[in-house]
């Protein structure tokens, strides 16, 4: 296999599959996604009327069950399965992040330019020479990027409540047939969960095949007690009428029923954050041909137990509705698979959050941790331990703390319907700006899906003093702590880039004839030394000819003629250093895309004048495939006009490990070396050269030790002060403790840390 079988520029794109495997990509959809809107039952009609008031009347609960029907209908179904997911990314990610760098798309990466160390950086300052409308996005990018990753944290604090709620709801059930034991709920709840995160490991795919028919068997368990329920009052049909909906709020004047009503939209975010881990068709699929009707056949059946025996059911509404009664066959097959599901629902919300944070991570808005792939079919399905511990830990936390599940569930509405206003004000300003759509449309959407989120948003901040403030808090200090991240981080790219330099800049070379022998035409070809059968790409700086991989190099005459011996010396502006030369080899890696060499390079020479014989400046490219080929996963050019010097790409698959092969490098440099050597000598010298320093090969990463830069504005002496603290005391610190090789497999004493003041 050659490099012409690998696509350099390639990006991953939406998955893609049909038939049998589209149908089970769609089975796993249950056990990942649909499980946590599937188990709102369990508490959605409590939520509504809460079992310390008397029952509501037949009317009240045919106008309840009628305003979850058409919010199932048009918020889950309509706006995320039938429109949302249509606005992923073209990655296929989903998700209030992955809506904003819709918006504002990570600049692409040129992998040649990359590789150029002999060109200037070309960083430039944005334009302000844009259209007004794109100048008004523009400015509000800080706010939309605040308001996306709002949604982002409340989707965290999600994700630790809704296992907390959904758990803690199902084991409730035990207290209807053994009393005794409705103290110990908490603590059996939280046996449950440490079991579910302790799960994780194993990553998506196969969770979801141990998740999938649990979930299955949970949704045809709702519609079998569903339609039995429905028949001791086929009157609930009249809830399709979504004037009943209307009417119940006319009568009540109660607009808090509405927060209660938000709890069956739990986890139709989730649909839509998920969607990097399976595809649009089948999360379409699963919804509304399984999952949809089953939902509402069974809040249909537990509004028909309500009407006929309130009295009966409205302390525990789920349990209590379920056919033959507390105690009997069916009511413990329900109740152990309800437990099951829950933990199933708690899954849904916890990939979603591994989703959203991978996003975070990658573009640079958090610290990077390290990151466990865990399916080779689908990209996105991903393991982040240091997320699954956190999100742990808070879960136990809100069980232990909140005693009373009303006040949990309470925190949980407003979570999920301030994600849902945060999406619908994000794709609103999609259609224009991404998908190109008439203005019109993206008004009608703003103004009918944000008609309805806010009426569920308002009546959920009404629930803030009642629990609500606790996601409330926690999506402001994440928020908080992101957005400072990604203004700082970008500081600091933002100088690597600025000071990135042309190696000619700074690095002269001088040459000094050398009497050679005269040679005979030999026929040269590298053996290579670890079994690989290369290819290489030519070098970007200067075009040369194309040269087979064996090569016939010839010279005429028999007389002596001259080489030329090369000494490089490094340009400080004020004098020339020569800078000897050490039989070793240096990979300085790129940690930033562009043109020329790492500032950090220039400062490493300036304390350090010698050169190793081989430097490398290493890029490294994750590649929208699981597995990448030895033979494939390097590309190498060198400097034509600086002997010793090269670039290169290290291309992985994203769940090969990381860790730089140097022999594959050094055999690519010495083909490229051999190319137009007319002496076997010289040959046989350079390439024992080159095997030589790659024998001691040492990694070299930059790491900028930040300072803040002095602003001369209006308020300077308070605003320098916030921002050397954020900058020097916050940022500084953090990076120490994640640096960028959390994730290599490279030995410690294999890497070395070159500093370099950085003024941001």
């Amino acid at each position: 296999m050659n490099f012409d079988d690998i696509d350099e520029k390639a990006v991953r794109r939406p998955l893609k599959v049909g038939g049998t495997a589209l149908l089970a990509l769609s089975f796993q959809t249950l056990g990942i996604i649909y499980s946590d809107i599937g188990t709102s039952p369990l508490y959605t009609l409590n939520g509504i009327w809460p079992s310390s008031q008397p029952p509501p009347s037949a009317e009240d609960v045919i106008g309840g069950i009628s305003a979850i029907i058409w919010a199932m209908t048009l918020l889950p179904f309509l706006k995320y399965v039938f429109f949302a997911l249509r606005f992923g990314t073209e990655q296929g990610e989903g998700g209030t992040f992955a809506l904003y760098h819709g918006i504002f798309p990570p600049k692409s990466i040129n992998y040649d330019e990359d590789r150029a160390l002999t060109t200037d950086s070309g960083w430039k300052t944005p334009s302000s020479t844009s259209t007004s409308t794109i100048t008004l996005l523009g400015k509000s990018r800080w706010l939309l990027l605040a308001w996306s990753l709002f949604g982002t944290a409340l989707t965290f604090a999600d994700g630790m409540l809704t296992p907390a709620v959904s758990v803690t709801s199902a084991v409730g059930g035990i207290a209807l047939t053994v009393p005794r034991l409705s103290s110990n709920i908490g603590s059996i709840s939280i046996g449950f969960l440490v079991a579910l995160f302790l799960l994780q490991r194993f990553g998506t795919a196969k969770v979801a095949y141990l998740f999938s028919p649990v979930a299955f068997i949970w949704i045809i368990l709702l519609l079998v007690t569903g339609i039995i329920n429905i028949t001791s009052y086929p009157g609930i049909f009249r809830a399709f009428d979504p004037s009943r909906a209307v009417m119940l709020f006319v009568r009540t004047k109660n607009y808090d029923l509405l927060a209660g009503v938000l709890l069956a939209l739990t986890g139709c975010e989730a649909m839509f954050a998920n969607l990097g881990q399976f595809n649009r068709l089948s999360i379409q699929l699963s919804f509304g041909f399984l999952v949809y009707p089953a939902l509402v056949i069974a809040y249909l059946g537990q509004g028909a137990k309500l009407i006929t025996d309130g009295d009966a059911v409205i302390a525990n509404v789920f349990y209590a509705s379920i056919p033959g009664g507390a105690g009997k066959p069916l009511y413990w097959i329900v109740y152990v698979v309800s437990i099951l599901a829950t933990l199933v629902a708690s899954q849904a919300i916890i990939t979603a959050t591994f989703s959203l944070f991978q996003q975070v991570i990658n573009l640079r808005s958090l610290p990077p941790v390290r990151m466990r792939y865990t399916s080779d079919a689908i990209q996105g399905q991903i393991y982040i331990p240091s997320v699954n511990w956190i999100l742990c830990v808070g879960t136990i936390v809100f069980v232990l703390i909140f005693k009373d599940l009303a006040k949990m569930t309470n925190a949980y509405g407003f979570a999920v319907a301030t994600v849902m206003f945060v999406t619908t004000t994000l794709i609103t300003i999609q259609i224009p700006y991404v998908k190109h759509l008439p203005w019109v449309l993206a008004v009608a959407w703003f103004l009918f899906f944000g008609f309805l989120d806010g009426l569920f948003w308002g009546a959920s901040l009404r629930k803030v003093p009642h629990g609500a403030w606790v996601p409330l808090l926690v999506g402001v200090v994440a928020t908080a702590f992101m957005f400072f991240w990604s203004w700082a981080q970008g500081l600091a790219d933002q100088f690597d880039g600025a000071n990135r330099r042309n190696l000619r800049h700074f690095i002269s070379e001088a040459t000094e004839p050398i009497l050679q022998s005269p040679v005979t035409r030999r026929n040269l070809r590298l053996s290579p030394n670890n079994g690989l059968d290369v290819t290489v790409q030519d070098s970007i700086d200067l075009p040369t000819p194309d040269v087979e991989e064996e090569d016939y190099v010839s010279n005429s005459g028999t007389t002596p003629h001259p080489r030329e011996e090369s000494k490089l010396y490094l340009d400080t502006g004020d004098t020339k250093v020569l800078l000897s030369r050490m039989s070793t080899m240096a990979i300085f890696h790129k940690l930033s895309s562009g043109k020329g060499v790492p500032h950090t390079f220039y400062g490493f020479l300036k304390q350090w004048p010698t050169l190793p014989r081989v430097v490398v400046f290493l890029t490294v490219r994750i590649m929208p495939v699981a597995h990448v080929e030895k033979e494939d996963r390097y590309r190498v050019t060198k400097v034509r006009s600086l002997p010793g010097f090269y670039g290169a790409t290290y291309m992985k698959g994203y769940r090969d490990k990381f860790n730089v092969d140097v022999s594959a490098i050094v055999e690519l440099i010495t083909v490229l070396e051999l190319r137009g050597v007319e002496s076997q000598e010289d040959a046989t010298s350079i390439v024992d050269e080159i095997i030589t320093a790659g024998r001691s090969a040492t990694h070299i990463v930059p790491h900028y030790h930040v300072i803040a830069r002095r602003l001369i504005i209006f308020g300077a002496p308070i605003i320098n002060w916030i921002r050397r603290l954020l900058i020097e005391d916050v940022y500084r610190s953090i990076a120490y403790v994640f640096p960028e090789t959390v994730t290599w497999l490279q030995a410690a004493d294999e890497i070395i840390h070159v500093g370099v003041t950085a003024e941001i």
